[in-house]
């Protein structure tokens, strides 16, 4: 069997000219503003991809670099001050942050109205109950990509390796509401392989390079490598394995190339809702 590419890219340019249509129509031009602490070169390519799509589609974006030497009441205390700035729609902390620096407190300070990236607890709460919230963005992001597979989901099995709080959590809810019978693996799940290779929609988020084989992945699946990272020998690489999934999936999300633009399309998505107060 051929495998389909799912392509982020071509997705994501998609929905980005779709967002600049809106953002012509909204009353004030949204502003988005991205917290970037201490330095590091993957956090800076991601933050200056987010900038150049913001200003492509028409949101201001205002990037506040931090210390890396701040602690955790400094960042929150930044935080904060944006939360009370009337101008200011939504708050996006760059992540990871510095080890030492709480990350679930600094995510617990943002006002979940301007939770751009919907990890607060109130909105994470909001997708559990089914209450209107803001999504978070990489798994919604996945989402839509499998939805170019399959516009129905209804009655598939799916499973989720990972249970982030960004990612592998908030997944595995997401294909819940879309009626499907949803596992969430982890890394002490028994029998990984045979779990994985029974469902019809996989999504691997655990940053494992090259993780998830042929022999983890049912005859025709929908696979999504949410998982990047650099090898040994610096290549860039996903959870999947792609060369020996290739003819075993029916679909599968290239790394790079799938995931990652659809991360920042749909946070220019939640930018636009948030100012339409739409979720």
């Amino acid at each position: 069997m051929d495998t389909i590419r799912l392509d982020g890219r071509l997705l994501a340019n998609q929905i980005q000219q779709h967002l600049k249509e809106q953002v012509r129509y909204l009353p004030h031009v949204p502003h988005l503003v991205v917290i970037y602490v201490g330095e590091s070169p993957a956090s800076t390519i991601y933050v200056n991809m987010k900038t150049k799509v913001a200003e492509a589609i028409g949101i201001q974006t205002t990037i506040h670099k931090v210390s890396g030497q701040a602690t955790t009441e400094e960042v929150i205390r930044f935080v904060q001050q944006l939360n009370d700035t009337p101008s200011v729609d939504g708050i996006l902390v760059q992540l990871p942050l510095p080890k030492h620096i709480d990350t679930n407190m600094v995510i617990e300070s943002i006002n979940p109205s301007k939770d751009v990236d919907g990890l607060t607890s109130k909105n994470q709460g909001g997708l559990m109950t089914g209450y209107p919230t803001i999504l978070p963005c990489t798994p919604l992001g996945c989402l839509r990509l499998i939805q170019q597979a399959r516009t129905d989901l209804t009655g598939l099995n799916a499973v989720v390796v990972g249970r982030s709080r960004l990612v592998g959590k908030p997944m595995a809810q997401l294909l819940l509401n879309e009626n499907c019978t949803v596992s969430q693996a982890h890394s002490k799940t028994q029998n990984l392989a045979e779990l994985c290779a029974r469902a019809d929609i996989l999504v691997s988020a655990t940053g494992v390079p090259g993780l998830i084989k042929r022999n983890f992945v049912k005859e025709g699946a929908i696979v999504v490598d949410v998982g990047i990272s650099r090898t040994a020998d610096n290549r860039i690489a996903g959870d999947v394995d792609a060369a020996s999934v290739m003819g075993q999936a029916g679909w599968l999300t290239p790394v790079p190339g799938g995931v990652g633009p659809m991360t920042v399309a749909m946070i220019m998505s939640n930018m636009v809702n948030i100012v339409k107060h739409d979720f």
